[in-house]
């Protein structure tokens, strides 16, 4: 009877998992209840997973995770990504896979996938290529690149606390290096042979545009003593802050304009003199007072705030009003009907009469070379505005503007950035030689991030994965009930039974594709922690190391690539405009692939016998 009604709550929840009819946690929990509540699992038994060190291990990079992102970091990563993005589409998407990958080695592949998609969306553009060409594979080598480490997706760290707890020898950080590259590097050379072909072509912008990712224009002010006086156009600070300079403006007379410089019919006013010649980009180096007319993301342009002798100089914005640390900004359109349509932005008098600054502008399909305040508002246009919250909150009910939305963007804190990767990477060296155990390493880590003020308290607990924690720790506690039940005994007395007579590896083979398949209905790391007890009990039936079994599941857990499922793929699905067959098409060549490599050198590095 116990085995019964532990098969009949395997069953239930695979469909609630894929049905997600309530959420994921409170399947789990209530999985957790009804073990309890039949006997099967007394109370201690039934949250033993949420006492283990594994869970530390993941809360902790979750934190460290946050402040990275917090401080900028990961940011300068995708900044960095954009400036390799200058070659063949080909050539920039495997780059995008061993940059995503080999960050997420380290970090968990949601969130490097997550980062990583408005870069990638931005390096599509400009190798004028679809973003559909690019996306898939930044999810992929996420994917693949967090099977190098141990702390590189949370299916890893579970599977290692599982087996750690079956009284067998916890998995070392680096241990699964040898397999992983391999693995990442076969699904990267698979991509870019194969793959890269394989891949949609979506003409078209993406149309879902988060602040982040439209361009805006705004007006700079190159200030006494800035780095920028003596650089010329073609070449400086700004540009490698990924900004276009559209206009120069010199004692408020224009000295350079980029549409002019570009324009055909110019340059032929130009050869017959019929025009004032301006200099080309090449004979400007720009001086102290200049006003400079740029175009850049959101993100580039606030950090002009603190970057020394540059700043924001629209004609509304008077300078050092908002303290660094109190910045609150929004977006808002102009709506049809409108009384702001035809009017000037210095006219409309917006910080007088509604409490804030328009910063920059963004207008679809045009390119703006006023100046801010001398910019004739129309509709559709989206203005960045920065006051206070009280003026945003007056904003809702405005029949003349339309709030989109509201941020506080993630300015870049070198200092801080710094140290948290320091203790990131010490901490790394320390948990995996053994200096200290690695769940006390990371905890360090994760305090110190709180400790410089990276993070607050209360920020901390926000990017904690709470409802991963819920399904490991919970699943953890229905593999244990597999064991006393001996359901666990009966499917591998099954599984030994009828594949016994083919050998061990055709045994493993089985538990490979098993697992492959139950990743695409549920968690990998639900997957994992269901089939491990299973494959160990199977393995100490036919004579084998349990241990290797084990690790066999969990790698073979975390190349969930098949279906959009995934979290990671299930972040590009929408942007890349992407179908189900899009995923199948790919993703099953490089799911053969990482199983054909798994069957050769598992039984290598983790003999069988």
């Amino acid at each position: 009877m116990e085995i019964l009604i532990v098969f009949t709550l395997l069953v239930a929840a695979i469909v609630l998992f894929v049905s997600e009819w309530i959420p994921i946690e409170l399947t789990t929990l209530l999985l957790l209840v009804i073990l309890v509540f039949t006997g099967i699992l007394t109370p201690a038994d039934a949250f033993k997973g949420f006492s283990s060190d594994f869970i530390i291990i993941l809360a902790s990079i979750f934190v460290i995770s946050g402040a990275l992102k917090e401080t900028g970091v990961l940011d300068q990563f995708g900044v960095l990504m954009v400036k390799l993005g200058k070659s063949s589409p080909r050539l920039v998407m495997l780059y995008i896979m061993v940059f995503s990958g080999t960050i997420s080695a380290f970090m968990n592949n949601t969130t490097v996938t997550a980062l990583f998609l408005s870069p990638v969306i931005e390096i599509s553009g400009r190798v004028q290529t679809s973003a559909s060409k690019l996306l898939i594979p930044l999810a992929f080598g996420s994917i693949l690149g967090g099977t190098c480490t141990l702390i590189g997706t949370s299916t890893n760290v579970a599977s290692s606390g599982y087996i750690a707890a079956a009284g067998y020898e916890p998995v070392g950080m680096f241990e699964l290096l040898p397999m992983g590259i391999v693995l990442f590097l076969a699904g990267t050379i698979f991509m870019y042979v194969i793959g890269y072909g394989m891949l949609p072509h979506h003409s078209g912008k993406i149309f879902i545009e988060p602040y982040k990712l439209r361009s805006y224009v705004s007006d700079i002010q190159i200030l006494k003593n800035s780095p920028l006086i003596g650089q010329m156009i073609h070449s400086n600070d700004l540009y490698k802050m990924n900004f276009q300079i559209l206009k120069v403006i010199r004692q408020n007379e224009s000295i350079y304009s980029y549409l002019t410089e570009y324009n055909k019919p110019y340059k032929l006013f130009r050869l017959f003199k019929w025009d004032r010649i301006l200099p080309s980009r090449e004979q400007v180096h720009f001086r102290e007072g200049d006003k400079l007319v740029v175009e850049g993301k959101v993100e580039d342009l606030l950090k002009i705030k603190e970057t020394e002798g540059i700043e924001i100089s629209a004609d509304t914005v008077p300078p050092d009003e908002t303290p660094q640390k109190n910045l609150h900004f929004a977006e808002v359109i102009i709506p049809p009907g409108s009384r702001f349509i035809g009017q000037k932005v210095r006219k409309a008098k917006f910080r007088p009469r509604l409490g804030f600054t328009v910063i920059a502008i963004n207008r679809h399909g045009d390119t703006v070379q006023e100046k801010i305040g001398d910019v004739e508002m129309q509709l559709g246009d989206i203005l960045l505005i920065q006051g206070d919250l009280a003026a945003f909150d007056e904003l809702r009910a405005s029949a003349h503007l339309t709030l989109i939305q509201q941020f506080q963007p993630l300015l870049y804190k070198k200092t801080k950035g710094s140290i948290i990767l320091f203790l990131f990477i010490v901490a790394i060296f320390l948990g995996s030689t053994n200096i200290i155990p690695l769940s006390v390493a990371f905890l360090t880590a994760a305090i110190g991030t709180v400790l410089i003020k990276a993070l607050t308290p209360e920020k901390a607990y926000e990017y904690i994965e709470w409802e991963l924690l819920i399904l490991i720790g919970g699943m953890t506690a229905f593999g244990l009930a597999m064991e006393k039940t001996g359901a666990a005994d009966l499917m591998a007395s099954f599984v030994g039974e009828h594949l016994a007579s083919g050998g061990e590896l055709v045994v493993m083979a089985a538990f490979i594709i098993i697992t492959i398949i139950l990743t695409q209905a549920m968690s990998n790391a639900a997957a994992a922690l269901v089939i491990i007890p299973v494959a160990i009990k199977t393995a100490l039936e036919i004579g084998v190391d349990p241990r290797a079994f084990a690790i066999a599941v969990m790698i073979a857990a975390s190349v969930s690539v098949m279906t959009p499922f995934e979290p990671s793929c299930i972040i590009v699905y929408g942007p890349g405009k992407y179908k189900f067959m899009d995923f199948l098409k790919t993703g099953t060549g490089v799911t053969i692939l990482a199983f054909i490599l798994m069957m050769i050198l598992i039984p290598v590095i983790w003999p069988l016998k």
